[in-house]
C-alpha cells in the first residue's frame, strides 16, 4: 500500500509554493519512487530534476517536474518530522528509566523509543534490536551518521540478560556492518552495579576500542535509579569509592587510547566525578565534545564558557565609573549545584552589589538519586522555594522546561510557578555566555 505524506506546512518563498502545493496536499512518490520515511525524501529531493506526484484534497493528482539546484529543499513541512511512525523499543531493559516512572504523568512520557531514523536525526540512542537488515541496508546506502548505539555491554549472553531481549546478543554483530560500511558511531554503557561494571566493563571497553575510529566515542553513565522501582530488576547506586573505581578504569583506557589513537575514546559522564568527589576532566581530555546530550563534559563545558564570558564582560566594563547591582535567585539539581553556586561566588567577588543566592533542588518527585535539573519538577522547585528569600528573580535552566509549552515534567505551568512563588521566573539556556547573559541582564548598571 503506498504510503501518503500529508503536508503540514509550505514555508514562504519555497520552490513549493511556487509550486502551488499547499498544507492538506499528500505527496505520494518523487520520481515514481515511494517515499517510507524523511531519509527516503530528503534522498530523493537531492536531484536538480525530480518529478513529484501530489494528491490533492479532493483527489486530483498533479506530477509536477522541478529544475532546481542540487540539494535545494522544496521547503514542505509534514504532520510527522519522521514522516512515518516511531518504531516503539521491544527491550525490557533492567535499567530503563521509563519502567521507574511514577503512574499519572502524560502519555507521552511513557513512549520507549528504540528507532535508528531518530538516532540520527535527534542523538537518540538505540539498541539495535529493533533494526532490521533493510534499516542496515539504508543507513549504509545514505550514508547516515553518526549512529548513536546504547552497547550496555560486549558480552552477548550478558546482553540479552540487561536488555531482556533474547537477540540483543545477536544485534551487536550488526555493528560490524556499520564498521565496514565506514557508518560513523558513538556508544554508550548504561553501568549497572553487579551486571556489567568491573571487569565485565573492562572487557566491554577492550572490545569496542577495535572499532576506533570508526567508533568516535564511548561514555559510561550510572544507571538513573528512581523511588519507582517496585517489581523491577534489584539496582543499587554506586557509591563514592565505587565511581573513583569507575573513573580509573576509564582513565585508564584513555590513556592507552590517547597513546594509539591520539583520541581519548572513552569518557566517564560528569555524575561519577561529582559522586567521587573530583573535579571534572580539562577540555582537551573530551576530544571536542561527543557527547554532551549524555552528560559528558557538560559541567566542563559550562565552566570555561563561564570564564571567557566573564573576562569579556570585565573588558567591556573596565570603566571605573559603572558598577551593577541586582538580587538574584537560582535554583538547580544537586549534580550542578556545586558548579553553579562557584561561578555564582565569581560574579559576587567581581560585583559586590550583586547579589546571588543558589538553592539545590532535591528530587523527591522521583527520588533522591536523582541529581540532574532537567528531572526536576515544578511541584519540588515549589515545596523547597516556598518561603524563602528569592530576590526579584528567579533563574532556572533551560532544561527542566519544554520551552515549547512553557511546563515542567510534571505539567505544573512556569506562570503558574511564578504566581506561587510570587516572583518573575527566567528560563536560561544551557551554556555559561547564557547564565553570565541572564545574571547581567537583571543586574541594572549605576553609575558610582
Amino acid at each position: 500500500m503506498q504510503k501518503e505524506h500529508i503536508v503540514k506546512a509550505v514555508l514562504p518563498g519555497s520552490i513549493g509554493e511556487e509550486l502551488e502545493i499547499q498544507a492538506g496536499d499528500k505527496i505520494l512518490a518523487i520520481n515514481d519512487a515511494e517515499i517510507e520515511d524523511i531519509f527516503d525524501y530528503q534522498f530523493l529531493v537531492q536531484d536538480n530534476y525530480i518529478e513529484v506526484l501530489v494528491e490533492k484534497p479532493d483527489g486530483e493528482q498533479w506530477l509536477l517536474e522541478v529544475d532546481k539546484d542540487f540539494g535545494e529543499d522544496l521547503g514542505l513541512e509534514f504532520e510527522s518530522g519522521l514522516m512515518d511512525e516511531y518504531r516503539h523499543c521491544h527491550n525490557k531493559c533492567v535499567f530503563c528509566f521509563i519502567d521507574q516512572m511514577p503512574p499519572g504523568m502524560r502519555e507521552n512520557l511513557y513512549f520507549k523509543d528504540d528507532d535508528s531514523r531518530l538516532s540520527f536525526l535527534q542523538g537518540n540512542y538505540v539498541t539495535l534490536t529493533n533494526m532490521s537488515d533493510h534499516d542496515i541496508d539504508r543507513i549504509c546506502r545514505y550514508r547516515l551518521s553518526p549512529i548513536n548505539i546504547s552497547f550496555q555491554t560486549m558480552n552477548p549472553k550478558l546482553r540479552c540478560k540487561m536488555l531482556n531481549n533474547r537477540f540483543a546478543g545477536e544485534a551487536l554483530k550488526k555493528v560490524d556492518v556499520l564498521f565496514k560500511a565506514d557508518i560513523h558511531m558513538n556508544g554508550q554503557i548504561v553501568l549497572c552495579k553487579g551486571l556489567n561494571d568491573g571487569k565485565e566493563l573492562e572487557f566491554s571497553i577492550r572490545e569496542l576500542m577495535k572499532y576506533i575510529p570508526v567508533l568516535e566515542s564511548l561514555s559510561i553513565v550510572p544507571v538513573g535509579l528512581t523511588k519507582y522501582r517496585e517489581g523491577l530488576y534489584p539496582l543499587e547506586p554506586f557509591t563514592k569509592e565505587e565511581a573513583g573505581k569507575v573513573i580509573d578504569t576509564v582513565e585508564k583506557y584513555q590513556r592507552e587510547c590517547f597513546e594509539k589513537h591520539s583520541i581519548h575514546f572513552v569518557h566517564a559522564s560528569d555524575e561519577w566525578y561529582i559522586l567521587a568527589g573530583r573535579e571534572v576532566p580539562e577540555e582537551s581530555r573530551y576530544d571536542g565534545y561527543l557527547q554532551l546530550e549524555n552528560g559528558v563534559g557538560m559541567l566542563r563545558l559550562l565552566l570555561n564558557e563561564f570564564e571567557d564570558a566573564m573576562k569579556q564582560r570585565r573588558e567591556q566594563e573596565a570603566l571605573p565609573c559603572l558598577s551593577r547591582s541586582g538580587n538574584l535567585t537560582m535554583a538547580t539539581g544537586l549534580l550542578a549545584y556545586p558548579y553553579i553556586k562557584r561561578m555564582a561566588e565569581k560574579i559576587t567577588e567581581c560585583y559586590p552589589n550583586i547579589s546571588i543566592q543558589v538553592y539545590p533542588i532535591t528530587n523527591f518527585f522521583f527520588g533522591e538519586q536523582i541529581t540532574v535539573s532537567g528531572l526536576i519538577t515544578g511541584q519540588d522547585l515549589e515545596k523547597q522555594l516556598q518561603g524563602k528569600p528569592l530576590g526579584e528573580v528567579l533563574l532556572l535552566p533551560e532544561n527542566m522546561v519544554r520551552v515549547d509549552e512553557g511546563i515542567f515534567l510534571d505539567d505544573i505551568s512556569v506562570k503558574g510557578l511564578e504566581r506561587s512563588l510570587q516572583v518573575p521566573i527566567d528560563i536560561v539556556k544551557s551554556s555559561g555566555y547564557d547564565f553570565v547573559e541572564a545574571v547581567f541582564t537583571h543586574a541594572v548598571p549605576q553609575e558610582l
